[in-house]
Parts: structure tokens; C-alpha cells; sequence
């Protein structure tokens, strides 16, 4: 090997990987109801094959005396059929208190233990809203994982989500 082409392929060698940025971005819109109640949201990523991949979050209400909250989680349905009722919760780094009106964000490494696992192919970001004396809402992001170029995606709610950001970085 020439040293040139040696000095290139050890730098490149020697370079930092740089990992895969997924970022999320959850409007809880503003609400003129009688009665409003924080919604419980469930965020999780489906593979091709509508199968459960990742928990990413969970917002729900944690301070209901001995544990009520977790007793709602079940109007979550999909994220409840899909993995909800396989947790012990609350479940660290996931589980959160519900938040209130406005966007949220949420971001991840490639690295880190909610995305470690995913294998090269097509996914979709899920999110769910249920709230009590309310509606449930659900929608669907689909994107390609690792992402080769900076790429953004969004969905709009129509009631319980306002607009929903998904924003890859290679």
C-alpha cells in the first residue's frame, strides 16, 4: 500500500464514529373544554411489520396515590396491546410525569438503549394520546433507519396531538 493511501485509510480508522441523532418533537395542544385533563402519551417505534420495536416514552400521571395512574396506561390501547402491558412501571429513562400544553422534544443517540437494537431497515414513529373526559389520538411517522442524510417528517393531530416532528441526523 503506498504511504498516502495508508496515511488516508489510518486516519479514517483512527476518526470518531459519530452516532445517529433521532429527535422527536410532541405538541400537546391547547384545549377549550369544561374539564381538561393532562393526556397520558405513549411514543414507540413499530418495524415494517407493525411490530413493536422501542418504547421511547411514556407520560403519564405518577403522583395518583398508590400508583392509580398506572391503572389508566390501558386507554394508551395500541402502545397497551403492543407493549404497555409487559412493563413494570414506571420504567427509568422512559416512564414521565404527563406534560402540559405545548411542544416537547425528546432526543436520542444511536447508542442509546432505546435505539441500540434497531437494525437497518424501515420504521415508524408512533404516538398516542388518551385523555380522561376526552379523545384518543393516534399517529404514524414512517422513516428509514440509520438515516444516510439529515432528513425531517411530521404528522398533524386533529385533536389530542397537535403537530408531531420527527428529525433524523445521520
Amino acid at each position: 500500500m503506498s504511504r498516502p493511501l495508508l496515511f488516508a485509510f489510518t486516519s479514517l480508522l483512527s476518526a470518531p464514529l459519530l452516532a445517529a441523532q433521532m429527535t422527536v418533537e410532541v405538541e400537546i395542544p391547547r384545549l377549550q373544554v369544561a374539564e381538561y385533563h393532562r393526556p397520558y402519551v405513549a411514543v414507540w417505534l413499530e418495524d415494517a411489520g407493525n411490530r413493536h420495536a422501542a418504547d421511547l416514552a411514556v407520560w403519564y400521571d405518577m403522583k395518583m396515590k398508590d400508583a392509580e395512574g398506572e391503572k389508566w396506561l390501558k386507554d394508551l390501547r395500541q402502545w397497551w396491546r403492543r407493549s404497555g402491558r409487559n412493563l413494570d412501571m414506571p420504567v427509568d429513562g422512559i416512564s414521565g410525569a404527563t406534560r402540559a400544553v405545548g411542544k416537547h422534544s425528546l432526543s436520542f443517540a444511536s447508542d442509546s438503549p432505546q435505539l441500540q437494537n434497531l437494525t437497518t431497515g424501515e420504521y415508524q414513529l408512533v404516538i398516542e394520546a388518551a385523555r380522561e373526559v376526552g379523545g384518543r389520538e393516534l399517529l404514524r411517522v414512517p422513516f428509514t433507519w440509520p438515516p444516510q442524510q439529515r432528513s425531517k417528517a411530521s404528522a398533524q393531530g386533529q385533536h389530542e396531538l397537535g403537530a408531531i416532528t420527527l428529525e433524523l441526523t445521520p
